[in-house]
């Protein structure tokens, strides 16, 4: 009678075991091997549809006592960035000289440029990967998405805008980049000035997880202009918010400043300057090229000043910063300079907060030098053939030559 119990039991006990999770279903399945003696693995095998090597494995571990550990990460094909350990490095290396940020910074997604096949291409051709051991074009797509690249889809009614020195200044900019990414003497710096940011209790099209009102109207005239200055080596920012206008004068002040409270005129000999061109920072800004020159001579350091070219400033690796801060600060309300500033505070870029500081002084516009005076400080500069306007370098040698000049005229 047990007996004909325990039979017409035996499919709510193989539904049992099935649910099991898999250690413990091998478990028990090994033990009524155990138990049933010689044969015992090949009856329970057939009996409950499991496979020999399961329960196999299920009476080792119960004449042991000891459970073997489930690798299940380590089966099946590894992927490639196991295989190819230095490939998102690599990939890194080749697209981010090509990468812009979201122009209006709803997303820090980068956009680049390249297509798949160029960037299979060049990783062939400058890192030195061969054809055999790249994975397919789909696998190569996926993991330059997952190292945060985006191809950008550019939309056949919105032309792009581009002159004809577009592409010779971004190859110079990549050659220049490269040339000195591994240099110990030389600094790279990005500075921009962000559009400025209404203070008040205005919506910004942020979103918050609180509820957060703000006025009717985003009328109002009180605004402060962030600043920034990127180390782009070690990845490390600072701000300064003004209410003033961001002026020739300004940039050259927060520039000479920062170096030194940096103390990089112990540790460079060189700056390499990269901004969009503005039309207070451009090289066609006499006020700003004489600072250059005066800052070249007084710092004693060779100055690069190498450009974005037009429509193309969201290349500018601060603008990622901008892009980050936009979206740190969301849709809270910046309701003053000190709102502004504890959210700039608190950002990261990198891992690593900014220092920000507010810059009181008010900036006269208008300042320019008579062409006469420019003509002689304009003998400090060494244009570049085709694209000066976007590249050039202030020796500090000729600098002090130039000013001694005026000095004495």
């Amino acid at each position: 009678m047990i007996t004909g119990f325990f039979g017409k039991c035996k499919e709510y006990l193989k539904e049992a075991i099935n649910q099991l999770n898999g250690v413990d279903r091998r478990n028990i399945l090994g033990a009524m091997a155990e138990e049933k003696g010689r044969g015992g693995q090949s009856f329970i095998a057939k009996e409950f549809n499991a496979g020999r090597n399961t329960i196999r494995k299920g009476s080792q571990e119960f004449k042991s006592g000891v459970k073997l550990k489930d690798e299940f990460n380590k089966r099946g094909r590894k992927k490639t960035e196991n295989i190819l350990q230095n490939l998102k490095l690599d990939i890194a290396d080749i697209v981010e000289p090509s990468c812009q940020i979201d122009p209006k910074f709803r997303s820090t997604r980068l956009y680049t440029r390249l297509t798949v096949p160029k960037i299979r291409e060049l990783l062939v051709t400058e890192k030195g990967y061969s054809e055999n051991e790249l994975p397919s074009n789909v696998t190569l797509n996926r993991i330059v998405n997952d190292c945060g690249y985006k191809l950008r889809r550019v939309l056949k009614v919105k032309p792009i805008k581009k002159i004809k020195e577009t592409d010779k200044i971004f190859d110079n900019l990549k050659i220049v980049h490269d040339a000195t990414k591994d240099a110990h003497n030389i600094a790279r710096i990005s500075l921009d000035a962000k559009d400025k940011v209404k203070l008040g209790e205005f919506s910004r099209g942020g979103k918050s997880r609180k509820e957060t009102k703000a006025s009717d109207h985003d009328f109002g005239v009180d605004c402060v202009t962030p600043f920034g200055i990127l180390d782009v080596k070690a990845g490390k920012t600072d701000i300064y918010l003004t209410k003033s206008k961001i002026t020739a004068d300004f940039i050259a002040d927060r520039l000479e400043e920062y170096w030194d409270c940096k103390n990089f005129n112990k540790q460079y000999d060189t700056l390499l300057l990269n901004s969009d061109n503005g039309p207070e920072s451009s090289s066609q800004r006499t006020q700003f090229m004489k600072r250059m020159i005066e800052f070249s001579a007084k710092a004693d350091i060779e100055i690069i000043l190498a450009y974005y070219p037009p429509y193309h400033s969201k290349y500018n690796p601060i603008e990622r910063v901008w892009a980050s801060l936009e979206k740190h600060w969301n849709g809270d309300i910046l309701d003053s300079v000190e709102a502004v500033k504890g959210f700039a505070e608190s950002m990261t870029w990198k891992g690593i907060h900014p220092d920000v500081s507010v810059v009181n002084e008010i900036y006269e516009t208008g300042i320019k030098l008579k062409k006469k005076t420019m003509k002689i400080y304009e003998l400090a500069l060494e244009r570049a053939d085709e694209i000066g306007k976007w590249f050039l370098k202030i020796k500090p040698e000729k600098a002090r030559e130039i000013l001694e000049f005026i000095a004495q005229t």
